[in-house]
């Protein structure tokens, strides 16, 4: 894994975490408890800083960046950030499911308990409302989330990546 300080910011990380052996974490990065950053994934708090909260993976390939001296990047409780997603200057709410290869984009705000497709580009100052399902490109409210899968799928994910990691540990 790269850990790198960088203009006198150097990453923090929380307990009971996993880093995969090539993920890349620079600069003003903090990061909460029993969170996961998987193989290829790039955390680059070099031009603003990014805050992560607990029981957050970030999948293979995923971007997490910031638009320098503008947008920071701010991450909440019991999220999952799919594989190859790209998520920049924005803030995301507590339990939130990020699909794969979706973006999302500057200014935009992800209310909590949403799931954002995969495949979606939530365009710079999308405001999406808590409790609905976004799709598409540009991505708009497909409809609102059921019970059953706030927890059937948010809560799932989540607490599977915790799980996961817990395979890749180092067992002294």
């Amino acid at each position: 894994m790269i850990i790198k300080n960088i203009n006198g910011k150097e990453p923090q990380f929380g307990t009971d975490c996993f880093i995969a052996e090539n993920a890349v974490i620079i600069g003003d990065v903090i990061m909460g408890n029993q969170c996961s950053i998987w193989y290829n994934a790039v955390l680059r708090g070099d031009v603003h800083f990014i805050k992560i909260g607990n029981k957050v993976n970030i999948q293979d390939g995923a971007v997490v960046h910031c638009t320098y001296q503008k947008h920071p990047t701010t991450i909440g409780n019991n999220v999952s950030i799919g594989h190859n997603a790209i998520v920049h200057g924005c803030t995301i709410h507590d339990n939130v499911l990020v699909g794969m290869g979706s973006i999302i984009m500057d200014e935009c705000i992800i209310e909590s308990n949403s799931i954002i497709a995969a495949g979606a580009v939530v365009t710079k100052g999308t405001k999406v409302e808590s409790g609905s399902i976004y799709a598409g490109t540009p991505a708009k409210k497909i409809k609102d989330i059921s019970t059953e899968l706030s927890s059937g799928e948010i809560d799932r994910i989540a607490n599977n990546y915790i799980k996961y990691a817990s395979w890749y540990k180092s067992k002294d």
